[in-house]
């Protein structure tokens, strides 16, 4: 058997699985689209390897402070093309962030291995179609009673943290009273890609076309029209 290692917050998890451990966030069409740039910000700051954004491409890096730069952005067009893609090739589990039946404390770390966090809508939370590719949920405990809950970068940046924590993730070094921020990556501009295969895309131009089909046809209409979007678009 491994030998265990134990980490600040008296967690234990295998020795091999603390180098190879990442954590994911996973997006699905967030209400206030320039939440994405400031969750980026969050994101990087506590080690996230990648950022998942499913269905709308036309998000915002507003907030980002440059971190979207330091960022590997992938995009789906459905929530069951990220699980398999998160299942299958990542090995995530995948963890709902809302208050459910089953739900553990983040501060309890219930964590396994390499994780994906999903984030709902800042209203109204996690839907059920989400909620059915989870595997686990965790919840934020709150103290005071003055708000029902909390806006979605706040949330991320707390649970992210614990999972860091957990992860026993290495302290990025600091100069006086800031942390170190790492050069640009070569070849992005402006650090906003996607990584997409162009396989992928071409589907989801084909199901987006069926489905414009589908929309015309319904209203008596047979001129569908293609998107040209082959990126994520971001927007400043």
């Amino acid at each position: 058997m491994a030998a265990a290692t134990t980490n600040l917050a008296g967690a234990t998890k295998p020795a091999a699985m603390a180098a190879a451990v990442e954590s994911v966030v996973v997006v699905h069409n967030v209400a206030k689209r320039h939440n994405v740039g400031t969750l980026a910000r969050s994101a990087t700051a506590f080690g996230v390897a990648e950022v998942v954004v499913v269905g709308r491409r036309d998000v915002s890096a507003f907030g980002s402070h440059g971190a979207t730069s330091h960022l590997r952005f992938r995009h789906f067009s459905s929530l069951a093309l990220a699980r398999a893609y998160l299942k299958d090739e990542r090995g995530c589990d995948i963890c709902g962030v809302e208050i459910t039946d089953n739900a553990q404390p983040v501060t309890a770390h219930p964590f396994r291995r390499s994780t994906a966090f999903l984030f709902g809508n800042e209203g109204t939370g996690l839907s059920q179609k989400e909620c059915e590719i989870c595997d686990f949920f965790v919840y934020i405990p709150q103290y005071g009673g003055g708000t029902a809950s909390l806006n979605v970068t706040v949330a991320a940046s707390i649970v992210l943290h614990h999972f860091a924590v957990w992860a026993g993730f290495p302290e990025r070094g600091r100069e006086g009273n800031k942390f170190i921020v790492a050069d640009r990556p070569q070849g992005h501009s402006r650090g906003l890609y996607c990584t997409d295969s162009i396989e992928a895309v071409i589907e989801e131009r084909k199901l987006r076309k069926e489905n414009a089909c589908d929309i015309l046809e319904e209203n008596g209409s047979s001129h569908p029209q293609e998107s040209n979007g082959l990126d994520l678009m971001f927007t400043d």
